[in-house]
């Protein structure tokens, strides 16, 4: 038996509740947020406090909607965009629990990368919980294709994800990275590289109402000559980093932590959704275990696992209460 002594076996949440605001990158209006403890087993749940209601919308696969140019999701009527840089955050500092409550329909932008949402929950410090972290093994290779866009995830003893990139733009051109990712990795590498888009790109979805947020301030901006924040890049690679900032936070929607090796090429949000689909519609390709305090794993569950409906077989043993609605994207 292999053991995985950098995972903690205990699920963990913040220790207070935290605030902050930014303007939120498609509406362009100032949205205030709310991190706040969760109990053990709750998971990620994010509360749109201007409607209203206390309905929580769950971070799950099953509640996506929209993946066009950020992962959104929804429950009834109340729906949360841009979520996948401050999941990434609580994805990759190993926090398990928590509830987010906004006040508009997406959250906050910041600076355009997960750095100032990792800072906030350093903030409010990070409490360890009494019941045991569950996670999904990858036992067989996992894959998805779409046009000259792949992603698959393999067997690995801890969460390893590679990405690479190809574009035309001379600042961009083709990058690859890798990383196997820890909390202290996802803070020195990976947390403070920014989304990036294109100067003719923001201009056009602003006439059609989106974007109206973004700026200098909270995105890497290029035009055909280069780069046109006066401040340069935060790395040599920062646009492959951001990538998989944006493949850690869509992949902490399958709803627990993945043992497993993520390789990418060209992949977006939409690549993202579809590989959580066909994990979920492969239970021979995949086992639920339980970490114990020696780092051992120990297999849960895998045979009712089988059972379930594809695209639901990490929610009811996560979260009983969950409905089983099936997985969407537009």
């Amino acid at each position: 038996m292999k053991t995985f002594s950098q995972i903690s076996p205990y699920q963990s949440t913040i220790r207070k509740a935290v605030h902050s605001n930014g303007i939120g990158l498609h509406t362009g209006k100032r949205i205030n947020m709310t991190l706040s403890p969760a109990d053990a087993n709750m998971g990620i749940r994010f509360v749109r406090k201007d409607l209203g209601t206390i309905t929580p919308i769950p971070a799950f696969m099953n509640r996506v909607v929209n993946t066009t140019m950020a992962t959104t999701i929804s429950e009834g009527k109340a729906s949360v965009a841009t979520t996948e840089h401050l999941l990434a955050a609580i994805n990759g500092l190993a926090i398990d629990n928590i509830t987010i409550e906004v006040d508009g329909p997406e959250v906050p932008i910041m600076d355009g990368s997960a750095g100032p949402f990792v800072n906030l929950l350093l903030g409010a410090g990070i409490r360890q919980q009494k019941s045991y972290r569950r996670l999904v093994k990858i036992t067989r290779e996992i894959s998805f294709r779409d046009g000259d866009r792949l992603i698959s995830i393999n067997p690995y003893d801890g969460f390893k994800v590679t990405a690479e990139i190809n574009f035309k733009h001379d600042t961009i051109k083709r990058q690859v990275y890798s990383i196997v990712l820890t909390p202290q990795k996802f803070i020195d590498d990976l947390c403070r590289a920014r989304t990036f888009g294109f100067l003719e790109d923001v201009e056009k979805l602003q006439k059609n109402g989106l974007a109206l947020g973004a700026s200098l301030d909270n995105a890497v901006g290029m035009d055909r000559n280069g780069i046109l924040n006066k401040e340069g890049l935060r790395f040599d690679n920062e646009f492959v980093r951001h990538k998989i900032v944006d493949i850690i936070g869509d992949m902490t929607l399958l709803g627990c932590p993945i043992l497993g090796h993520i390789v990418a090429y060209k992949s977006g949000h939409s690549q993202h959704l579809k590989l959580m689909e066909a994990i979920a519609a492969s239970p021979e390709a995949w086992e639920f275990v339980e970490l114990k305090k020696n780092g051992q794993l120990s297999v849960l569950n895998k045979f009712v696992a089988r059972t379930m409906e594809a695209g639901n077989r990490f929610l009811p043993i996560l979260t009983p209460a969950t409905s089983k609605r099936p997985v969407s994207a537009r």
